[in-house]
């Protein structure tokens, strides 16, 4: 065991000193070194055998190595590296197909299975509950940057970071046991450095606002806004009176005459009149037909800007000392507010557009309902005459 994991070492060390970019600030060397000795270190809090314990450190050596070739898709190329040098050292064919296995798992967004596929995982991501995991943060992100040739401004990186704290975990017990803690604290001090940018950022925000001039485009905005929703509601009101008074008209005075032979011709009109004055109604009730969010609302959406509790549909299902945290949230951090009103316009004009996109389609149903309800009686009358 010990021979071939010293030729590994070996191996790797000379690949990555002659051929592995000088750009690459964190998957080198360094970051391979220390997977190796978390990958060590939770085969032997987890239990494993030699081979098991064999076959890990070899991932850990070779799992990276495809950065010599390619930074999209490198695991692909450091299963070939290992799958070539294990098979000139006449390793077993299973035992080959077991480390390349692992090294796909260490692939992002891999879920591991097995025993030895959450070791892998872990210990790939071990640094998150590193002591000096900000550091080595700050190398991945020059090695991005200088790779893409594109800069990345400080709270981008701090909020993907962010991300991928939140959607990371440690599969092992061991893991869980003795590196969580850790990562929990990364993950605060994580979330104390994007408060404090954000408060800066704010800071400056609220220098560059005309708050009277915003207010006041706001205010006239959601005025218009709501002026314009109870225009719609009037003019929907209007369609379904006029259209209930045709329909009991109709109801009342031609469908009890209907029977009589002498006003066989009203049947058809009578039918197609009152047929488009309901759709009519329909079409207006559609209209006017209030839609009530199901979503609950939690703190979290409220810090990320993903809801607006201003308005009440969104709001109802949170108990009231959640809504008055939410309330004061935006009363001390002003973007999150402005944030709120924007959407509150957003929303409003999506609401706008619906009705009134209704009422058009209303209104070209009622006016060529009553004309063609004309020409149908008109029509009826003439041919009952003739016959």
């Amino acid at each position: 065991m010990e021979n071939i994991i010293l030729q590994a070492e070996n191996f790797v060390l000379q690949l990555f000193e002659t051929k592995l970019s000088a750009n690459n600030f964190y998957h080198n060397i360094d970051h391979t070194k220390r997977v190796v000795k978390r990958i060590t270190q939770l085969a032997e809090w987890e239990g494993c055998n030699e081979r098991e314990k064999e076959i890990l450190e070899l991932t850990a050596w070779f799992h990276d190595t495809g950065y010599v070739v390619t930074n999209d898709g490198h695991e692909e190329e450091s299963a070939k590296i290992a799958e070539e040098f294990l098979t000139s050292n006449q390793f077993s064919l299973s035992d080959i197909a077991l480390v390349k296995k692992l090294i796909f798992v260490t692939k992002k967004g891999a879920v591991p299975i097995t025993k030895l596929e959450k070791i892998a995982k872990d210990a790939d991501c071990s640094h998150l509950a590193s002591d000096d995991y900000f550091e080595i943060s700050n190398l991945l992100k020059k090695e991005i940057v200088l790779k893409n040739n594109t800069p990345i401004l400080d709270l981008d990186w701090l909020e993907a970071n962010k991300e991928f704290f939140e959607n990371q975990q440690f599969y092992t017990q061991s893991a869980l046991l003795k590196w969580q803690p850790y990562k929990e604290l990364n993950a605060r001090e994580l979330d104390a450095k994007i408060l404090k940018i954000k408060t800066k950022q704010q800071v400056k925000l609220n220098n560059k606002r005309t708050g009277r001039g915003v207010e006041t485009m706001f205010r006239t905005t959601l005025k218009n806004h709501i002026e314009l929703s109870a225009i719609a509601d009037t003019k929907a009101n209007i369609l379904l009176s006029v259209n209930a008074i045709i329909i009991s008209v109709a109801l009342s005075s031609l469908v009890p005459r209907l029977d009589s032979p002498s006003n066989a011709f009203l049947v058809w009109p009578t039918l197609i009149l009152t047929v488009l004055s309901v759709i009519s109604i329909v079409l207006s009730v559609l209209s006017t037909r209030p839609n009530i969010s199901k979503i609950t609302v939690t703190k979290d959406m409220i810090k990320n800007k993903q809801t607006n509790i201003l308005f009440f549909g969104n709001f109802y299902k949170m108990n009231l000392k959640d809504f008055e945290w939410g309330i004061d949230y935006l009363i001390e951090n002003e973007d999150v507010l402005y944030n709120s009103l924007t959407k509150d316009l957003y929303y409003l004009g999506l609401v706008l557009e619906r009705k009134y996109r209704l009422l058009r389609i209303t209104y070209t149903v009622f006016m060529f309902g009553i004309i063609i309800s004309a020409l149908a009686f008109i029509i009826s009358y003439y041919l009952f005459m003739i016959n």
